[in-house]
């Protein structure tokens, strides 16, 4: 549930420049206006569904993950190193940070319970490439971009990274192969 909510917040954050972006400014403005909203209602549609429809298969016994650590951190790190001290750009650092870190709930249940459905493990996986496909982003853009260089999403992205490599071989190593996702005793 967590895992759900936290990438809800995260895009919340990143998208609250279109409270004073004005969409017709640039060739793209309208383009990533519609798709901001359009993400932004998936990602609220999916925790209603989760706090909803779902809800009957959420345990909140083994839900013990203290998010709110996440949220503080994650805060913290947003005001402190934010790439300039704007609020846009405090938001901005904020949900990066918390971004490199909302799988941590995701994780910790399955750590807790053992083992994980399929579609669970594939889920966590897109998560995981999804994020791991940046690195040869930041490389090219450097390349490209003659030296350009974003300290806040690299070093996040490296964290969140790192955080799925464990996951990553358990993955590779067992649903690739056609077992089921348990973790070793």
């Amino acid at each position: 549930m967590l895992c759900t909510i936290a990438p809800a917040t995260l895009h919340l954050t990143l998208s609250l420049d279109l409270l004073w972006t004005n969409p017709f400014a640039s060739g793209l403005g309208l383009y990533n206006t519609i798709f901001k909203i359009l993400f932004i209602s998936a990602q609220v549609y999916i925790v209603y569904l989760m706090l909803n429809d779902y809800k009957p298969t959420h345990d909140p016994n083994a839900d013990t993950f203290k998010v709110e650590y996440l949220l503080a951190g994650a805060a913290v790190m947003g005001i402190v190193f934010p790439p300039k001290y704007e609020l846009a750009e405090m938001l901005w650092a904020f949900s990066l940070w918390l971004e490199s870190v909302a799988i941590l709930p995701q994780l910790f249940m399955l750590q807790r319970t053992g083992s994980a459905e399929t579609i669970t493990t594939h889920y966590i996986f897109a998560l995981g490439a999804y994020r791991a496909l940046y690195i040869p982003n930041w490389i090219w853009r450097y390349f490209m971009e003659k030296g350009h260089f974003e300290p806040i999403p690299v070093i996040a992205g490296i964290i969140q990274t790192v955080l799925y490599t464990d996951f990553f071989y358990i993955y590779w190593s067992k649903v690739m192969q056609g077992q089921r996702f348990n973790l070793p005793v």
